[in-house]
Formats: structure tokens, sequence, C-alpha cells
């Protein structure tokens, strides 16, 4: 009886290859932990460059995703697939980041247009691409800055649908559990997202 209940209980749980794992680390085992972050890290880690820009910010936002995950490791509930969890972890310490970076940034521009008030020097022009080769590079690594920009002028909500769903192929239904929204919420994100990167990039690639 007691096993049947169990069995029935287990079908009804989503499938994920990281469960069993996740129990363990759930029990205290810290080499479970560290087979965890070995099968997920990179994910997370893609994820979170996408949210931040900045690959050495990411890498250590990930640490904090996984000694979070850790500490909070009693609380995970197995109904919750472990990957979407992290990610969950991932968007919200994104978000605190997003907080942290726009209050520098205004302690930055107050500094700047102080500067500028005393009458200090411009910063320089990059210099002009002179050969053919250097044309060619110059516009990939205009195009490449670009989609940077535009990504990460989306806002919050958008840009997190379109990454979790372009970069990790999550669901709908999965990403919908990280942000917290509707399936249907997350449908019209993507798609929002998406017009925007292509009438952004419409001068870069034609049509």
């Amino acid at each position: 009886m007691g096993q049947g209940f169990s069995a029935a209980i287990d079908a009804e749980l989503p499938e994920d290859p990281d469960r069993e794992v996740m129990e363990r680390v759930r029990a205290g085992d810290r080499e479970a932990f560290g087979e965890l972050h070995g099968r997920l890290q990179k994910k997370i880690l893609h994820y979170v460059v996408g949210m931040v820009g900045s690959e050495a910010r990411a890498e250590e936002i990930v640490q904090d995703v996984f000694l979070n995950a850790f500490r909070a490791s009693g609380r995970w509930e197995p109904s919750a697939k472990v990957s979407t969890w992290l990610f969950t972890i991932a968007h919200n310490l994104c978000l605190n980041e997003k907080r942290r970076f726009e209050v520098r940034a205004k302690g930055l521009f107050e500094s700047l247009d102080g500067a500028a008030e005393d009458g200090g020097d411009p910063p320089p022009y990059p210099a002009d691409p002179t050969s053919p080769e250097g044309e060619s590079e110059s516009s990939a690594r205009e195009l490449e800055a670009r989609i940077r920009d535009l990504v990460a002028s989306l806002p919050e909500a958008q840009r997190s649908a379109l990454v979790l769903s372009r970069t990790q192929d999550l669901r709908y239904q999965e990403i919908a559990e990280v942000l917290n929204c509707t399936e249907q919420a997350v449908k019209s994100l993507v798609f929002r997202a998406t017009r925007t990167l292509r009438e952004g990039l419409r001068d870069h690639v034609g049509g």
C-alpha cells in the first residue's frame, strides 16, 4: 500500500534528472551539492550573463545562487524542477543586482555631470578602422554591441523571458514559474522582446 502510494506520487512529479541529486543535497550531502553545481552551473551562468552583461559579475552572482540554494535546500520541494528552482533564485539575485546598479549609476551620473560643469575634458573617441579587415571586424563588433544594448534596454520581465526562452530552451510553463506569471504572459513578453530586437536590428541586417 505504501509503495503504491509512493509510486503514484512519483508519477505525478515532473520529469527531472536532477531530482535524485537534489534529494541528497537536501539531506546534507556535500558531494551531491558539488555534483549539482557541475550539472547546472553553466546553464545558470549563461542566463545570468544575459541578464547582467558582465561575465565576471555573473560568475559572482552564480556563486551566490548556489550558496543560497544550499542554504535553502531544506525548503526545496520535489514538485519543483531543480533547474527551474535555481533559475528563480538567479532571477531574484539579478533583480537585486539591477537595483544596486541603478543606485551606482545614479551616483556616477551625478559625479560626471559635476565634472562637465567644471569644464572637464570629454572622453576620447575610439579610432576609426582603416583596413577592409578592420571594417569587417568593426561591423561585427558593432552588431554584437547593438544586440547587447537592445537586450539590456528591454524591460526586466521581457529580458528574463527572452533569455530563458532563447538561450536556455525553457518551456513557457517553466519560465512562468521563474517569473511568477502565467504562460500567456510569458508568450506576450517573448513576442514583444523579439519584436523590439527585430526592429532595433533592421538597419544592421536589412529588411
